[in-house]
C-alpha cells in the first residue's frame, strides 16, 4: 500500500500550487487506476488530522486541489488509511513512556500525529516541521521516512 501522511504545513501549499513538484504530488493523489490498485496513492488520516486540516485550510480552492476535495475523491475510491482514535490511544499507552515523552521535541498537536504515522503501512510522512521530523525519525523501534517536500516522485 502506497500510503502517505501529509502534514498540515504541506497541505497549505495545495491551494494555488506554483511549484511543479506540488502539482505532481496532487496529480498522484488524484489519479486512480483500478487496474493497478497497488500503485495508487493512499492518504493516511486520523480524526485529529482532519480537524487540523479544516482549521487551517481556508475555503479558497483551486480546481480539484483543495484537500477536502482530494479526501472526498480518495474516500469514494477507498484510498484512505484511517487510523482510528482507539488505535492511537492504545499506541500511546504502550509506546509513550515517561522517558519517551521527555525526549519528544514536537508540540502537543504533532505528538498526536506520531502514532498516526507509525501505525501507517509505509511510515512515510511529508512535513517541514523539524521537531516533528526529529521525533518520527528517532522514535524507538520504528523506521520512518520523512521528506520535507515532494521532489522527483520521492513519495511514490
Amino acid at each position: 500500500m502506497k500510503d502517505i501522511f501529509i502534514d498540515t504545513n504541506i497541505v497549505k501549499n495545495f491551494t494555488n500550487p506554483a511549484d511543479e513538484e506540488y502539482k505532481a504530488l496532487i496529480q498522484w493523489l488524484m489519479t486512480y487506476d483500478e487496474n493497478k490498485i497497488e500503485d495508487n496513492a493512499v492518504l493516511v488520516l486520523s480524526q485529529k488530522l482532519l480537524v487540523e486540516y479544516s482549521r487551517t485550510i481556508h475555503a479558497t480552492t483551486y480546481g480539484n486541489t483543495h484537500i477536502h476535495l482530494i479526501i472526498a475523491k480518495m474516500t469514494q475510491e477507498k484510498r484512505i488509511n484511517r487510523i482510528e482514535n482507539e488505535a492511537i490511544k492504545q499506541f500511546k499507552e504502550t509506546h509513550f513512556t515517561p522517558k519517551t515523552k521527555r525526549k519528544l521535541k514536537s508540540n502537543s498537536e504533532d505528538r498526536e500525529h506520531i502514532p498516526t504515522v507509525l501505525l501507517s503501512h509505509r511510515k512515510l510522512a511529508l512535513t517541514i516541521d523539524e521537531n516533528f521530523k526529529a521525533d518520527l525519525e528517532t522514535f524507538s523501534g520504528f523506521k520512518v521516512s520523512v521528506i520535507k517536500r515532494p521532489k522527483g516522485g520521492n513519495y511514490k
